[in-house]
């Protein structure tokens, strides 16, 4: 198990990468969703613009619901995210990325047909129409952010979520549910058997063409079961991810004890992904020292995937479970450049 202590090493510049050689750029791939991917982009960009961010879409509810029901297309909330992290660091990508994030609220409470949707929403969803491709409409929408790298979604349809979650009644008896849709399984409890529908739902082509070609690819963080999972329950990214020739980080979560994941150690969820892809390996998982309880026990489970464990500070210093962006990039190098 290697500890990163000391000072943080110096992020190197743009063209400075080690991951494909000293004087070229890793070509990385980051999957994820929402907050948690947002966080491994803003790192990483530090890092390399070869960067190819693949991310989920069944969510089903805010903006992107809505998006998703009334017009049949993927929901964009989580692509718009990721290309807000990529934003170009000048006075028009900021500006860009403000513009994408921005919201509606309707006046005096009321619910009108803008009230929460996000203008980064409704743009996406314009460049899909107009274009009649989601994969250009994602370019278009990166070159308006200046955004460096690609956005990439993980399916070429929308996908739902569902899964069985147990609940315990006051008489010491349990109950079964079965929850259908993200929103709704990522607030309900303790989640078991999850699953995607359509379950054998086309890969987005190009994702599985960024992976196959990369030097690294990062899983996580992110919601474990509705965010991180999900791109090992796709069969096709699931090969993928199996048998790319990249190494592979797992990086874990600041906050382990989630509504989904409740009672779950770090090494529980190691457990997790063996159990739904017993086939996948992953070279390195990253680890903030300060959420690992039992540190023998999560190097065991780690092993059980052909991991090494490194344990480093990444959290930021307000304590909430949020990664820091220079301390996980500095993480990552440390990771690209000793292996």
């Amino acid at each position: 198990m290697a500890l990163l202590t000391g000072p943080l090493p110096m992020v190197p510049p743009a063209g400075q990468g080690s991951g494909a050689g000293k004087d070229s750029q890793p070509a990385v791939v980051a999957l994820g969703g929402g907050h948690g991917l947002a966080a491994s982009l803003s790192a990483l960009r530090l890092l390399t613009s070869e960067l190819t961010a693949v991310v989920t879409v069944a969510d089903d509810g805010g903006s992107s619901g809505r998006l998703r029901d009334e017009l049949g297309v993927l929901p964009p909330g989580d692509l718009r995210m990721a290309l807000a992290a990529l934003c170009d660091d000048t006075d028009w990508g900021r500006t860009w990325r403000d513009v994408m994030q921005h919201r509606f609220k309707s006046r005096n409470g009321s619910d009108g047909p803008l009230d929460n949707h996000s203008m980064g929403n409704l743009l996406i969803v314009t460049l899909w129409e107009l274009l009649g491709d989601t994969v250009d409409g994602l370019k278009w929408a990166g070159a308006l952010l200046g955004a460096r790298g690609q956005v990439l979604p993980m399916a070429s349809v929308p996908l739902t979520i569902e899964g069985d979650v147990t609940s315990h009644g006051e008489d010491g008896g349990s109950e079964v549910r079965t929850i259908t849709g993200q929103a709704k399984l990522a607030v309900a409890g303790h989640v078991d058997n999850v699953r995607l529908l359509p379950p054998n739902a086309p890969a987005c082509p190009e994702a599985l063409e960024a992976i196959e070609l990369a030097d690294w690819v990062i899983l996580g963080p992110g919601s474990w079961y509705t965010s991180v999972l999900p791109h090992l329950l796709l069969p096709e990214l699931r090969q993928a991810l199996c048998s790319t020739p990249a190494r592979r980080v797992l990086t874990m979560n600041l906050a382990l004890d989630t509504y989904e994941t409740k009672g779950m150690t770090a090494a529980d969820h190691l457990r997790v992904l063996q159990r739904y892809a017993p086939e996948f390996t992953v070279d390195v998982v990253l680890a903030d020292a300060s959420v690992v309880a039992d540190r023998a026990e999560l190097q065991e489970a780690a092993a059980m995937i052909g991991a090494e464990v490194v344990l480093g500070k990444v959290g930021g210093p307000s304590g909430r479970p949020v990664h820091d962006p220079l301390r996980l990039a500095a993480a990552y190098h440390d990771i690209f450049g000793d292996r």
